[in-house]
């Protein structure tokens, strides 16, 4: 049986120990098989709606790989570790985080910079502003954050996986229950 058959084996119930099982089963077979200078740790949190999440935070000589080209290296870790344990364990609602070294830390707060920055500029001159093309992800980061003052609204323009954001005055934006924000 090959290693990626023992991944797919389909079972129907889930535990905590077993998710976790499998991913640390799976993510040492794909660092083996790429002969990557890595080594990871996870940790399992209990979200406020009932559900999981589970970090996993990679260190070693390879951390610039996983790190290259915005993370996406890092995305398809998380990606493909989502998908086994979906298949393994259809019923099981756990999140999973995949972190190098900070990087989503630090990308986050790069957006979220120019973001603030983009809120000034609309908020004094009462004018849209737009923020470049993003992907899904890094848009969610900005409508989140954006989302926190009810001076500005957002919404996510264009067509294709890369969008532009306008953020654009609220009108009244005294209230914080008017919010119009698009998440995609």
């Amino acid at each position: 049986m090959g290693f990626f058959s023992k991944l797919f084996g389909g079972k129907s119930k889930s535990a905590n120990s077993e998710v976790e099982a499998l991913v640390e089963k799976t993510l040492g077979g794909i660092i083996e098989k790429a002969q990557f200078e890595l080594s990871f740790e996870l940790s399992t949190e209990k979200d406020d709606d009932g559900s999981t999440t589970l970090a996993i935070q990679f260190s070693g000589a390879d951390e610039e790989i996983l790190k290259d080209k915005k993370g996406q290296m890092l995305d398809a870790f998380q990606l493909f570790l989502k998908r086994v344990i979906q298949h393994n364990f259809p019923e099981d609602k756990t999140n999973i985080t995949v972190d190098c070294g900070g990087y989503r830390d630090e990308s986050a707060n790069a957006l979220i910079e120019r973001a603030e920055n983009l809120k000034a500029i609309c908020i004094e001159q009462g004018k849209s502003v737009y923020y470049r093309a993003l992907p899904p992800k890094d848009r969610k980061v900005v409508h989140q954050y954006l989302a926190k003052d009810p001076r500005v609204k957002s919404r996510s323009l264009g067509d294709g996986l890369y969008k532009k954001i306008k953020i654009y005055p609220a009108k009244g934006g005294n209230s914080a229950g008017n919010e119009e924000v698009a998440h995609d």
